[in-house]
């Protein structure tokens, strides 16, 4: 199967100012910015990033099918492409964002957006399924490994030889220290039991993955583009660096 989705909607106008959004992507004023939580050894884990809202973007709440499922110990992460063209304008993501949301809900029949999280190439972190904002809840992206892991999107498409920006690499990285349960080894590795015949496991088959895995790791798929899995040990790095 080639990557998890195309988007089939034309992109709309311009409907946010590039200013605004880097307003948002700041992390001061962030009440969450500065919680930190820790694991019985006492290592933290890492703040949380300021995360663009639901609201913000402008997503559809009535398009949702079902209410959040909370993931109450995130062991991996995944991490995706969306597949849009590369070189948009950061003040168009929201515009692109409630394309995909219709695009998940309609064509792919999911209760939502399926990443928990979206990442713009100016390094601006967008919340995606919903939830409350702060605690995990189970997503879409990985079809049989849902249930204790998290996804994260590059929005855009990363073939080979294709350029990551350091800003989306270190906001990947971010919600990565971020969301990982405390006591998590970024460089790690973790057994995850499948739940569903729809990966490349079949159901109740239990397999060792990083911790900080491409989707490509758990489905039968290109992405996140051989671009983005080669930058996976610097994400590594940097979401380890955060939680020290």
């Amino acid at each position: 199967m080639g990557r998890m989705w195309r988007p089939r909607l034309v992109l709309a106008v311009v409907c946010l100012p590039l200013a605004a959004l880097m307003k948002w992507s700041s992390p001061a004023g962030d009440p969450g910015a500065a919680s930190r939580a820790a694991d019985p050894a006492g290592r933290p884990a890492a703040p949380r990033p300021y995360v663009v809202p639901r609201g913000v973007w402008g997503a559809d709440e009535e398009m949702v099918r079902e209410a959040p499922v909370r993931v109450d110990r995130v062991r991996a992460v995944f991490v995706h492409h969306t597949d849009h063209a590369n070189g948009y304008d950061c003040a168009d993501v929201p515009t692109m964002l409630r394309g995909l949301q219709r695009d998940h809900v309609l064509a792919e029949g999911w209760d939502d957006v399926g990443y928990n999280y979206v990442v713009d190439r100016c390094g601006t972190i967008y919340e995606g399924r919903g939830g409350d904002g702060v605690h995990a809840v189970r997503g879409a992206h990985t079809r049989g490994f849902n249930k204790q892991s998290v996804g994260i999107a590059a929005l855009g498409t990363f073939d080979a030889g294709t350029y990551v920006p350091r800003a989306m690499l270190d906001a990947i990285a971010a919600v990565a220290a971020w969301q990982l349960t405390p006591g998590s080894d970024p460089h790690g590795r973790v057994r995850l039991t499948s739940t569903n015949d729809a990966s490349r496991y079949p159901k109740g088959t239990t397999a060792t993955f990083e911790v900080i895995s491409g989707h490509r790791a758990g489905f039968e798929t290109d992405c996140p583009g051989d671009a983005l899995q080669a930058k996976l040990p610097a994400i590594r790095d940097e979401a380890e660096r955060r939680r020290d």
